[in-house]
């Protein structure tokens, strides 16, 4: 029986106390009016610039001084009127200066909690929370706390979605991590230089404008062109450098922690349950080395990278603490020579092998692309077949996966497709039932 209350009654919970943001947080939310105007005059710069040739400088300053204090005033209203609250059995966090919103996140639905800490909040000495429930595709988030103070709160989280009791939660802290990898700068650089894309978006940047000066031997038009080319060139390089920048991979008990990032740096975690599949890319200029880079396809999270770029070993070391018990097939099985006549050259690169942990499709012949997904996490399974197809007797088999993706055994002969495609359904069923919980860190 449930004890009584003082008053013979229902039990009293404990009082819930809200807490605030960060007080540095209104400094941010200050810029959404000024945001709104610089939306406006880019949408409209004709009118912005009539606008204000029609202003004096006397109306200018008065419109300032209204304008600053005014975005100043928004900024702290609605962090004032911005509450969390951890309860027994959920994340209640309110928000709203006119409209009230009130998020109710269950906690034993949290499946990520993630720090980021962009350069700015870094000056600062405070952190963002984004928090990844299951079901949903838009992540909560808090926005700004003291860093100490988001990092308790995400041990918090953690431990009360593990399933630890409120009194005891607060005790748990941090979990310890294991650091399983990392990726040294010179490496990464080094990885980036030996891209395919890198070289292509240089080349690109070269040839079109040396192009258009013999052509129009203009040159505004060969600066307008190579301009936008180079910083294209660079932007995707060194913007790849700038977010893969010390990339740390640690094995803890609430998932796999990444912390990457030159100016923002990030602290994410990838709950091995919910991962749908992993791909080992493997670039042509990469092979020399044995390098490879690893990604994956998490249910309701945006999370793609794994691993930036790593010796071919290791990455298969980190994809078995991501898939226990599945070890990356050695031995795919190629597709008929009749497909060279559906694809020319191509047909090469097609590979398929199932084993008793995962079904594993490489393509690809420049840039290989195995992926592999566990039986347990295929949703469906679907055989196509064109025309073309018909007439060589090859069909494609796709294998539909929880996270809205799709892998696709491509050009296998029509009589192994349709007997993998009831092996495959049945490899499913199987291994759901005997598939561990997708709850990470529990107890027991």
């Amino acid at each position: 029986m449930t004890p009584p209350g003082r008053d013979g009654g229902i039990p009293e919970h404990p009082p819930v106390t809200e807490r605030r943001l960060h007080p540095v947080t209104p400094f941010r939310r200050a810029w959404a009016p000024l945001a709104v105007l610089a939306g406006w005059t880019v949408h409209d710069p004709n009118g912005a610039h009539e606008q204000l040739t029609r202003l004096t400088g006397t109306a200018l300053l008065l419109g300032l001084a209204v304008l600053v204090p005014a975005a100043g005033l928004y900024g702290f209203l609605s962090w004032w009127f911005t509450h969390y609250a951890v309860t027994d059995t959920e994340l209640r966090i309110r928000t709203g200066l006119l409209f009230r919103r009130t998020a109710h996140i269950r906690l034993e639905r949290i499946q990520a909690v993630d720090v980021s800490r962009p350069l700015l909040a870094r000056v600062a000495g405070v952190a963002k929370l984004r928090i990844d429930v299951v079901g949903t595709d838009d992540k909560d988030e808090l926005a700004f706390l003291g860093e100490r103070e988001a990092r308790a709160l995400r041990a918090e989280l953690l431990a009360r979605a593990a399933g630890f009791a409120p009194e005891t939660a607060h005790e748990v802290g941090e979990a310890p991590a294991r650091v399983l990898l990392h990726v040294p700068p010179r490496e990464l650089v080094r990885s980036l230089l030996l891209t395919g894309a890198t070289w292509g978006s240089l080349g690109t940047a070269l040839v079109v404008p040396a192009v258009l000066w013999l052509v129009t031997q203009n040159v505004w038009t060969v600066l307008a062109t190579a301009l936008p080319l180079f910083g294209a060139a660079g932007a995707r390089s060194g913007g790849r450098f700038v977010t893969e920048f010390d990339w740390t991979v640690g094995e803890s008990p609430d998932g796999l922690r990444i912390d990457h990032g030159l100016l923002d740096r990030a602290h994410e975690t990838v709950p091995p349950g919910r991962v749908q599949t992993v791909r080992i890319v493997e670039p042509l200029l990469w092979r020399g080395r044995g390098w490879v880079r690893v990604e994956l396809d998490v249910a309701g999270s945006d999370n793609s990278v794994l691993i930036p770029v790593a010796p071919r070993a290791v990455a298969e070391s980190v994809v078995a603490r991501v898939l226990p018990g599945v070890t990356v097939p050695r031995e795919l099985s190629r597709v008929p020579r009749r497909a060279r006549w559906c694809v020319p050259v191509w047909w090469r690169g097609q590979r398929l092998a199932v084993t008793g942990a995962v079904f594993a499709a490489r393509s690809g012949l420049l840039r290989r692309r195995l992926s592999l997904v566990p039986h347990a996490k295929v949703q469906s399974v679907r055989l196509t077949q064109g025309p073309w197809g018909r007439l060589w007797g090859l069909a494609d088999v796709h294998v539909d996966t929880g996270a809205d993706k799709t892998v696709t055994a491509r050009l296998r002969d029509v009589r192994e497709a349709a007997r993998f495609l009831h092996e495959q359904a049945e490899r499913s069923r199987t291994g759901r039932r005997t598939a561990g919980p997708d709850r990470w860190m529990a107890k027991g």
